[in-house]
């Protein structure tokens, strides 16, 4: 697979909305097209072949075109709500919008084409800051409905860092996730939730994570991540591996042990950046 480039707006990545597995992979086929610079508009039109549905997310040939003929029928009828959604109108709290205004079916050369809603164009088309990059293929392998809701989370809170936490209110995050009044037992939500989605980022993707549930009083009222790039791993292991023999080596005449510990880390730094 190649190393195709996915840029999407932190305000979509932080709006409500709920999609399934397919539906996601489907407006992501859609986002890789958009060049650099390119100008989006309503009426600009982003083909998905079978094949490429096939081939991309490993779906059966013999059933790519009507596996994606039903994805973008359900498409069709998703919304999504984006907070806060224009700086120019503090006035407006929300905007509740469908994700795409229409689909052209062409089954006798296996393909679609689709447009995004007006009020979609924004947040896709980058004519505006604060989005969010990555590789296609860092969550093309998940199988899990939320790991690409929280692998974009996460590259959205490292703010283009190495390492970072974040702590968010149980309800707002399922908000986000469309889930207010599911899931009321929090072991259902860490079991078929946050696990799932963890085990997925943590297999597939340039990022590990993990969780932790908190309490205000007796009620768990807050969940805790903590996420990292893997590059940023392999930095901090090459670091640590300067022990006590390695220093007494690489020690220069006249050093202490504490001058020579801190120059070799420095220099393990700089060789690791």
């Amino acid at each position: 697979m190649s190393n195709e480039l996915v840029v999407k707006s932190n305000y979509v990545i932080e709006a409500s909305y709920k999609l399934t597995l397919n539906e996601q992979r489907l407006i992501l086929l859609c986002v890789r097209q958009i060049k650099k610079g390119q100008n989006i508009t309503a009426g600009s039109r982003f083909d998905i072949s079978a094949a490429d549905f096939a081939d991309m997310f490993e779906i059966s040939a013999d059933r790519a075109y009507s596996e994606l003929q039903a994805v973008t029928d359900k498409l069709y009828e998703r919304s999504v709500t984006v907070q806060q959604p224009d700086p120019d109108r503090p006035n407006v709290a929300t905007t509740k919008t469908r994700w795409v205004s229409a689909i052209d079916y062409m089954p006798n050369e296996g393909r679609v084409s689709m447009y995004f809603a007006v009020k979609m164009v924004p947040y896709i088309s980058m004519l505006e800051g604060g989005f969010t990059r990555y590789n296609l293929q860092n969550i093309s392998g998940m199988g899990s409905v939320y790991g690409i809701r929280f692998y974009e989370f996460f590259k959205s809170w490292l703010f283009g860092g190495v390492h970072s936490t974040k702590k968010i209110a149980l309800e707002e995050l399922k908000e986000k996730l469309e889930l207010t009044g599911k899931y009321t037992s929090i072991k259902d939500f860490k079991l078929y939730v946050l696990d799932k989605a963890i085990a997925d980022i943590n297999e597939c993707s340039d990022l590990t994570a993990k969780y932790k549930t908190i309490k205000t009083g007796r009620k768990i009222t807050h969940v805790e991540f903590e996420f990292q790039d893997k590059s940023g791993q392999r930095k901090e292991r090459s670091i640590q591996r300067i022990d006590t023999a390695y220093i007494e080596k690489y020690a220069r005449p006249g050093e202490s042990y504490e001058q020579a510990g801190k120059r070799l880390k420095e220099e393990a730094k700089k060789q690791t950046k």
